[in-house]
């Protein structure tokens, strides 16, 4: 106060100071104030409208891309063999009775809705690898040599072995077969997974290329990562002979490759679970510590419950449990916990030995309907005298087939018949039922005259 009276004089020069301080300081920031203000509405202006300029449109899904053709044309004769999803013979959506029943189990059990652990249901996970490896009175089982986790369907379960390569076997390429289900090569790849393939179809005799998938799987670096395909392999409908399997068995076993099996069809592609599994069970039965994807998409019918399981077989027990630390690590940021309700089910469904066994009936009924129509597409090609040999589509399994038609074919069947198919002449089976099988060989016929 002393030093503010001795510099001001008395009272009044200091208020009339303060006063004149405080108007100047007051103009100066209203001032100031207004080209900020201008130059912040600006600055928010240019930065909401340009932020992501530089980010170009991605293309569209091209199995969408059919769907939303084929949702906007008319013509009753329009089919749509481009979804992978099952339909019955009315070309509907097919809940099983076996699920039907399990949800009214667990609605009148009156269940929760809590959080899942990371590493998903426990009684579904066991369920899970029982059904991939058979029972558990196995060594493999019983020296606890395998871990699986609950995965967001197979999509999910490949994105977390992706990862968990990406991670622990850092420049290691995965090898994948050419073709392959389009969504392989996105997920390995934004795994920070490095991408090869291995020829698979031959496009000859529209069936596999065994010599040079063999011929390619001893040309891979060893300890190289080998992707294959369980079953009804996806788009060709195309598999290995169980001879054939034993052979690529033994060729990657002497290069030291480790195996990531995509077991997406169990008991839908043959309509036998234990025979859709033997691929795998016999890799494991000879040593191969191998990965598994499974989905139960398709074989249960639970589409839209994103149910999947991923499962490590591990040298001993104490590797396994460190294979599953690692996987819950990788899970959690990605999704924190996997959904409960269609891994009830499916729990509901293998712990009880009726629903099991209608499950098996219901699942060999999809798979026998696929068969079925692959069996009257040809038989309809032939009754029109076609040239062509169709064989390949009879013995092609699962729910694709690869036709071998072109995609100037393709095009046609599109534009002047009204069926919606992939341009590389892939079709889902699941689409044909008995009343368009007929339309659907005589607008194959037009086109490959």
């Amino acid at each position: 106060s002393s030093g503010i009276n001795a510099e001001y004089g008395d009272e009044e020069k200091k208020k009339g100071s303060y006063y004149h301080t405080y108007s100047t300081l007051k103009m100066f920031i209203k001032r100031l104030a207004s080209p900020v203000s201008r130059l912040a509405r600006s600055f928010s202006t240019s930065t909401s409208t340009s932020r992501w300029a530089h980010v170009p449109k991605g293309p569209e899904d091209p199995i969408l891309g059919i769907t939303v053709a084929f949702n906007k044309d008319k013509d009753p004769r329009k089919m749509n063999l481009g979804v992978g999803a099952y339909r019955d013979d009315n070309n509907k959506p097919f809940v099983l009775e076996c699920v039907k029943t399990a949800e009214k189990t667990l609605f009148n059990n009156n269940v929760d809705h809590e959080y899942a652990p990371i590493a998903g249901v426990a009684d579904f996970n066991k369920a899970a690898i029982y059904l991939a490896l058979g029972p558990p009175n196995q060594p493999i089982f019983e020296q606890k040599r395998v871990t699986t986790v609950q995965a967001l369907s197979g999509t999910g379960a490949l994105r977390l072995v992706g990862s968990f390569l990406g991670r622990f076997l850092p420049g290691s390429k995965v090898y994948l077969p050419n073709p392959t289900w389009g969504n392989h090569i996105p997920i390995f790849k934004d795994s920070g997974c490095q991408i090869a393939e291995y020829r698979y179809y031959d496009d000859k005799t529209c069936g596999l290329d065994f010599e040079g998938m063999a011929a390619d799987l001893k040309a891979a670096p060893e300890g190289s990562v080998i992707l294959l395909h369980a079953c009804a392999h996806n788009p060709t409908g195309v598999d290995p002979t169980f001879e054939q399997w034993k052979k690529i068995s033994d060729v990657i076993k002497s290069r030291n490759h480790f195996v990531v099996f995509d077991l997406a069809y169990q008991g839908f592609a043959s309509g036998n679970p234990e025979k859709d599994a033997q691929a795998v069970r016999h890799f494991v039965e000879q040593g191969h510590n191998v990965a598994i994807c499974q989905s139960f998409a398709k074989n249960f019918g639970l589409y839209g419950e994103r149910i999947g399981a991923l499962s490590f077989v591990a040298k001993d027990q104490a590797e396994a449990e460190i294979i599953e630390s690692q996987l819950k690590i990788l899970a959690r940021p990605m999704y924190s916990n996997p959904p409960i309700y269609g891994a009830r089910v499916v729990s509901t469904i293998l712990q009880n030995p009726e629903l099991t066994a209608l499950w098996r009936t219901e699942v060999k009924g999809m798979a026998d309907r696929i068969i079925s129509m692959r069996k009257s597409l040809v038989g309809y090609l032939e009754s029109f005298n076609s040239k062509r040999n169709w064989s390949h589509i009879t013995s092609q399994i699962g729910m694709f087939s690869y036709t071998g038609l072109t995609a100037e074919q393709c095009d046609k069947l599109i534009n002047e018949h009204h069926v919606y198919l992939v341009r590389n002449g892939r079709i889902s089976i699941a689409g044909i039922t008995s009343k368009n099988v007929e339309y659907l060989a005589k607008s194959i016929h037009e086109v490959t005259k």
